[in-house]
């Protein structure tokens, strides 16, 4: 499945973090980042954590930064936070919340942990290896089997309340590796357009 831009997000915010997610996510698209979570925290007075990435699934110092610059003037304007905060924009890290339906298919093979907000097969949580994805779900091989239950189990991506890969050391290889390839392309990319002003 193809990871596009403006793909919206399964697992969304409610209350003021939705209210900050609809205004900044626009910056964010135009910015070519996504979105992944807002978080307001009450540590040091209170933390608006903003968790985001590039489209490429890649996110450094330097983004971070981009985005607090861009997002810090329209929170500003829009003024949805009663108190004062401080804004902490991060990557979303490799042990990351899955949002978005390509984040399924992008890390197939890997540990996920996740919440239902049904109950599937007489459970909410599940926890197992990603073994295929397609436009209504994804399938997991459970990593620890009850009695009687079925190892594999298919949950919809309606009934999905929350999902967190789980930090493995094959899941810490790939993301390096990918990481790296990413930064290869942008190089590359770079390094066409110096030839292009030339």
């Amino acid at each position: 499945m193809p990871q596009t831009e403006h793909e919206p997000r399964l697992i969304i915010e409610t209350g003021l973090e939705l209210r900050i997610a609809e205004i900044i996510e626009p910056v964010l698209t135009a910015m070519d980042f996504r979105l992944v979570r807002v978080r307001m925290l009450n540590q040091n007075g209170a933390t608006l954590q903003i968790m985001a990435e590039r489209n490429d699934g890649t996110m450094d110092v330097d983004g971070c930064e981009a985005v607090s610059v861009a997002i810090s003037p329209v929170l500003d304007v829009e003024d949805p936070i009663d108190r004062e905060y401080h804004l902490e924009v991060s990557s979303p890290g490799i042990d990351r919340p899955m949002v978005r339906k390509s984040d399924f298919s992008r890390w197939e093979g890997h540990l996920v942990k996740c919440e239902t907000s049904i109950i599937i097969d007489n459970r909410k949580r599940f926890r197992g290896k990603i073994t295929n994805t397609d436009s209504e779900g994804f399938t997991i091989e459970r990593d620890q089997v009850a009695y009687g239950e079925e190892p594999r189990v298919t949950i919809p991506f309606s009934a999905l309340a929350e999902a967190k890969l789980i930090l493995t050391d094959d899941l810490i290889r790939e993301a390096l590796r990918a990481d790296k390839l990413a930064k290869q392309q942008a190089a590359n990319q770079n390094d066409d357009e110096d030839e292009d002003e030339e």
